[in-house]
């Protein structure tokens, strides 16, 4: 088959269209309007007949629910995650128009969304449309989720929700979420997350002018606290580096991300403040690190304190052992399939750390092989057939986790 037949063929295919058709939807932060996800949404619960629900626990930022109900409603169900929104664009820095879906000659689909995650929320959608067209019946219930503000952590989405009755009454016993593409053939799976701190770090000293040889200035102040992160960032990386066993979410990063202070260029500052982005491993003792962390203010100078600009709880990880049954009828479609996994620690956030706080296992997959890293990058794209194969994974999936024989409650 040409190149262009292929590219025809892809664009008639009817799973295709409708990714297409979410992509189009320029659901970008910040400051969203959910209102057209809704109405896709909508008409997409509609094809399905299925109900869909809509809570908002936060005003504007709306938790859209679609419910395949099982024959044991008492059973606890599945919920199949996903997120509307998505990162800004740079569009000159894109071959294809970031929001047409264009489908080259490859079979690529362009689009800001295209990996992360519009297309995991239609496979999900697609997989069931096929699954009801053949009469399939599942004894636990289905929820999938669409939620808002992934992009900017969550907390007045999946944090916020999870906490809400309305959430407790879905009963919900296990969870899926995206994960990643992986370059190689294997499949990237996700079983827990680093959790994050970004710390502002304020450094008073003594004013005056820039000629002189002030005692206790901020800049030195500052120049002691962004040493010793920054000493702590290199041993981590040296780490990493050192073993290849380690991915990156193995270990703790930090990154200096902001500077502020300073009045003018001749004038010694009151106060110099700097911001780090912190993503602490799973195995790292947090109490000892923030203990530490105090120790370097107090021997940078009088006065320097920390103020936590953002600080997630630590989640637990989700055992990938034979004391979880999601696990084992996940990892028994996989092997079906012949689909090598690759366990890892996500080395983002994502929502199902708010899912795992509550104290329901998740896993974070996307099904997506032999495909570049491209979420937030620019010419994000997905191929046709490893978004069409994705669809081929949920239609066998979901069946066999819904039907498990774990117990209740």
């Amino acid at each position: 088959m040409s190149t262009s037949k292929n590219n025809t063929v892809f664009s008639k295919n009817e799973s295709v269209r409708t990714f297409q058709e979410y992509l189009r939807i320029p659901s970008v932060q910040p400051n969203i309007d959910y209102s057209e996800c809704i109405n896709f949404l909508r008409r997409q619960a509609d094809l399905l007949k299925l109900p869909l629900k809509i809570y908002e626990p936060v005003p504007k930022k709306p938790i859209v629910i679609i419910s395949w109900y099982g024959s044991e409603r008492a059973l606890p169900g599945i919920i199949l995650n996903s997120h509307m929104d998505v990162v800004p664009v740079f569009e000159d820095k894109w071959t294809y128009p970031p929001f047409s879906a264009h489908i080259d000659e490859k079979g690529n689909i362009f689009a800001r969304g295209s990996q992360d995650m519009k297309c995991v929320g239609i496979q999900y959608l697609e997989a069931i449309k096929r699954l009801r067209k053949a009469g399939v019946s599942l004894r636990r219930t289905i929820h999938i989720s669409f939620v808002p503000d992934e992009e900017i952590g969550g907390h007045d989405g999946m944090e916020t929700f999870v906490k809400t009755a309305d959430f407790r009454a879905l009963n919900v016993g296990f969870a899926l979420d995206e994960g990643m593409a992986n370059p190689t053939n294997d499949y990237a799976l996700f079983n827990g997350e680093r959790f994050i701190w970004q710390i502002l770090v304020r450094c008073p000293g003594t004013p005056g002018h820039g000629s002189l040889l002030l005692p206790n200035t901020a800049g030195e102040k500052l120049h002691y606290i962004i040493d010793k992160f920054m000493t702590f960032r290199a041993k981590q990386k040296a780490r990493l580096e050192s073993d290849p066993k380690l991915s990156i979410g193995d270990v703790t990063s930090i990154n200096l991300t902001r500077l502020f202070g300073g009045v003018q260029n001749n004038v010694v500052p009151p106060e110099l403040s700097v911001v780090f982005d912190i993503r602490l491993a799973v195995t790292m003792d947090d109490v000892a690190f923030e203990k530490q962390i105090l120790q370097w203010c107090k021997e940078a100078g009088e006065g320097v304190t920390i103020e936590f600009l953002q600080r997630n709880n630590r989640a637990p990880v989700t055992p990938l052992d034979n004391t979880n049954p999601w696990w084992i009828a996940f990892k028994s479609v996989t092997d079906e399939l012949k689909m090598n996994l690759k366990p890892l620690i996500f080395p983002g956030g994502t929502d199902s750390r708010y899912i795992r706080e509550v104290g329901l296992p998740a896993i974070g997959f996307s099904p997506m092989n032999n495909t570049p890293v491209l979420l937030h990058d620019h010419d994000e794209f997905l191929n046709s057939d490893v978004f069409l194969r994705g669809i081929d994974f949920y239609e066998k999936l979901i069946p066999v986790i819904a039907n498990i024989e774990e117990r209740s409650g």
